[in-house]
């Protein structure tokens, strides 16, 4: 007799979409095993899952709650009418999520159906719960969340994304033990979709809600690029909030997502996490890389080096201490690092005048478009056009520097940066570009050791400091900010650095497997 193949519907849904991502039931169990195992056998415990989609969480707390509640209440049915009924909710984030979820708990999609597994209930939402909520616009945006009210202002028959749980006070009137789940992501503020450059995260309003109600136990699943406090626009009190926290037992943080959600990509990794209210002490990090089964764990502070956000890569600290040996607290402040040399973005540009989509420029050179003017190749299908001096809104006084030219954001994190060039004399960028060595009282570089910067920007030791904090295809200033500086009276090269911070033969490798 051949073997059937049986498998978890649950581990074969498809994704609603990048941000609403379906939990396997593997991740799901690992995320329960981090809870105290006395929770099982514990009649009065009570869960709750904010952002139900699947189910899933609920189902598989069920079955623990099942074996573990045997002693205690052997009848089987008075069991699981207890464990429905009493310990066991949910918020479902549309219509359609709150039946899959009661068909995966309850065993149907209407709790007091003729096939559910309770019989206690009387209505058919049971305790996993869809209440259309709607926005509160102030200013076009929803004063919760930030949702674009020309987006989600939307017919009734349409799902507004007002996710009940971070848009109401309470919604069960009661303390949990366990609050538990994966919630959306991001959400548009304006009109390119939720997955846009645009879209703003909410994320961090779901853990900041959980956190208020206090719960005994908080687990959630959320994108790791939080950490690095450079590449997305999370409230900075938030941040400090969480690192400031003694009360995170456990962290996992794995580089890449498809480790937690297979064929999903969301970039700069996820992590999930187990904070405990009554807990003081440090945190057991767990990073998991890439296509590697042995994750490295470090323990303590999320920020043990308190600068503001979390180096991710426990290999990276070593690397980091060598060259502080040599460099001194080089990190600090830009004048010590490399991110002092380069511009804030949209350095030359304003909302209307060289953007990345603007066309008045000329595309041959004359009295008046006399200034070279490097644009958005993919847009414009050429380098460079030609553009009058008052076209450009700032930032005058770097015209004429010599500086080196290079890409904000890039399409493939395998390479972290785009290609650097260099900007001759009379030249300026449009707002796809930052500017390296644009200040002319800090750095008055030549043509010379612009290439040498270049040559600097080029080496693999460079990039792997730029992704300590680079988690995302955005290049601000702040991802260079581990990178030293150097003399740039000469060129440089990966052989030279290595040398110059006395870095091993593991580490050397480790960071040509990284780039």
């Amino acid at each position: 007799m051949q073997n059937k193949y049986n498998p978890d519907v649950l581990s074969c849904l498809a994704n609603l979409s990048n941000d609403e991502v379906f939990t396997p039931p593997t991740i799901a169990n690992q995320m329960l095993d981090m809870l105290p195992a006395d929770l099982w056998s514990n009649p009065d415990a009570k869960f709750l899952d904010p952002c139900c989609k699947s189910g899933v969480f609920l189902r598989e707390i069920a079955k623990r709650l099942i074996d573990g509640l045997a002693k205690k209440i052997p009848n089987l049915q008075e069991r699981l009418n207890h464990i429905y009924s009493k310990q066991l909710y949910g918020i479902a984030i549309t219509e359609l999520t709150s039946m899959l979820s009661r068909r995966s708990v309850y065993c149907s999609k209407l709790a007091n159906g003729k096939y559910s597994i309770c019989d206690e209930f009387k209505n058919e939402s049971g305790n996993i719960v869809f209440n259309r909520t709607e926005h509160t616009w102030e200013n076009g945006k929803c004063k919760f969340c930030g949702a674009s009210q020309a987006e989600y202002d939307r017919d009734e028959a349409l799902e507004t994304h007002a996710y009940q749980f971070i848009h109401v006070d309470e919604v069960f009137k009661m303390k949990f033990d366990v609050i538990i789940g994966n919630q959306s992501y991001q959400m548009s503020v304006g009109n390119d979709g939720g997955n846009s450059s645009k879209a703003k995260s909410i994320y961090h309003l779901f853990v900041g809600q959980a956190l208020n109600l206090q719960p005994r136990y908080l687990t959630m699943i959320i994108p790791s690029r939080w950490t690095t406090r450079t590449t997305e626009v999370i409230p900075d009190e938030w941040i400090d909030r969480i690192l400031a926290s003694n009360q995170f037992r456990i962290l996992h943080d794995f580089e890449a997502s498809e480790d937690c959600f297979p064929g999903v990509s969301i970039m700069g990794g996820v992590n999930y996490f187990l904070w405990d209210r009554g807990y003081n002490g440090d945190c057991e990090y767990v990073y998991h890389y890439l296509d590697n089964p042995t994750p490295i764990t470090r323990s303590g502070i999320l920020d043990p080096n308190h600068l503001g956000f979390i180096i991710r890569d426990p290999k990276s600290h070593a690397i980091i201490h060598k060259i502080e040996k040599i460099e001194g607290d080089y990190s600090a402040d830009d004048s010590t690092n490399f991110s002092g040399l380069v511009s804030p973005k949209d350095f030359f540009t304003n909302k209307q005048s060289l953007t990345s989509s603007w066309d008045k420029f000329s595309d041959t050179r004359d009295k008046n478009f006399n200034i070279k003017y490097y644009l958005n190749k993919q847009i414009h299908k050429k380098e460079f056009g030609w553009v009058a001096k008052d076209q450009i809104p700032k930032n005058h006084q770097t015209i004429p520097l010599h500086k080196v030219i290079i890409p904000t954001a890039n399409g493939s994190m395998d390479m972290v940066l785009g290609k650097p060039f260099y900007g001759e004399p009379n030249s300026v960028c449009s707002q796809t570009y930052l500017v390296i060595g644009y200040d002319l009282e800090k750095h008055n570089f030549n043509e010379t050791q612009c290439k040498n910067i270049i040559s600097y920007i080029r080496t693999r030791f460079f990039r792997y400091l730029v992704s300590i904090k680079k988690k995302t295809q955005n290049g601000p200033r702040g991802v260079y900010q581990f990178v030293p500086m150097q003399d740039f009276n000469e060129e440089w090269t990966d052989e030279k650095l290595y040398k110059k911070y006395k870095l091993t033969k593991d580490e050397i490798a480790f960071i040509e497997s990284m780039v």
